[in-house]
């Protein structure tokens, strides 16, 4: 993470926060607050709280900047999958981790394949089976993968089509 250059405590009361040894100590900044008389004090403090805006919104343009740093570094490692009405896709077995002992050591980790039925909004699909059954819980194109058939597909899908 990024610093923003000033505490917490300052965005948000314009001033740093003065500690108790800093009064028993009498450093200079907390000296010259007490010479003040309390009308050059509130002047102070008020001048001070017109400035707090401008501090602010510097930090936030800063966080702003940073976040977007952050959005674009996190985004070169994301690979967006969209998949159309009729394709075939993989889907990753829920949830992940989950072992199916019924396999033994090496389970798959994928199922299908899957045609995708309906679109929905933000990244969610329904799928439908081979058969024609229609799943009722949509999932997410995060769990999906593109459906490649393997070369004895290919070669039985051949075999048919020439009969």
């Amino acid at each position: 993470m990024t610093s923003t250059g000033t505490t917490p405590y300052q965005l948000t009361f314009g001033y740093d926060v003065v500690l108790p040894m800093e009064l028993n100590v009498k450093w200079a900044r907390v000296a010259l607050q007490h010479n003040l008389i309390p009308t050059h004090y509130n002047e102070a403090m008020l001048a001070k709280l017109e400035d707090l805006d401008e501090v602010q919104k510097l930090t936030l343009d800063h966080l702003m900047v940073h976040k977007a740093k952050v959005m674009k570094a996190y985004n070169k490692r994301v690979k967006f999958k969209s998949f159309a009405e009729g394709d075939m896709v993989w889907q990753t077995i829920l949830p992940p981790g989950k072992v199916d002992r019924t396999y033994g050591k090496w389970p798959p980790t994928w199922k299908g394949p899957f045609m995708v039925h309906q679109v929905l909004h933000r990244g969610a699909y329904k799928l439908k089976d081979v058969d024609g059954e229609i799943h009722e819980r949509p999932i997410n194109g995060r769990y999906l993968n593109k459906y490649k058939p393997t070369i004895f597909e290919l070669i039985e899908e051949k075999k048919t089509s020439i009969k």
